[in-house]
């Protein structure tokens, strides 16, 4: 028996599947980059890289974690750590 809810064009509707093809698309980006193509300069380029991967790691915590009808608290702790742990290893590439 199906229901209305697990029929195939109900899936390409669900959030959960636009969500899976930006995140796709990230991962075709940061390819796109880290094999010479569209920026000259290889320290841009990796900067884009590590911002593309955290995007994706906040689109996988407030997705699929779940994290996007969480307490506030703890979803301020997710976006808190992907600014701080971005930045610091921004920081750390750029200046070490």
């Amino acid at each position: 028996m199906t229901t209305a809810s697990s029929t195939p064009l109900s899936l390409l509707r669900a959030r959960f599947t636009g969500i899976w093809f930006v995140l796709i698309a990230a991962t075709l980006l940061s390819f796109w980059l880290g094999t010479d193509h569209g920026i000259d300069s290889p320290q841009a380029r990796s900067v884009l890289i590590f911002l593309v991967a955290f995007v994706k790691v906040r689109f996988v915590g407030l997705y699929f974690m779940e994290l996007k009808d969480a307490p506030l608290p703890l979803r301020l702790i997710l976006e808190a750590y992907c600014v701080v742990i971005c930045a610091a290893v921004i920081g750390f590439y750029l200046f070490a």
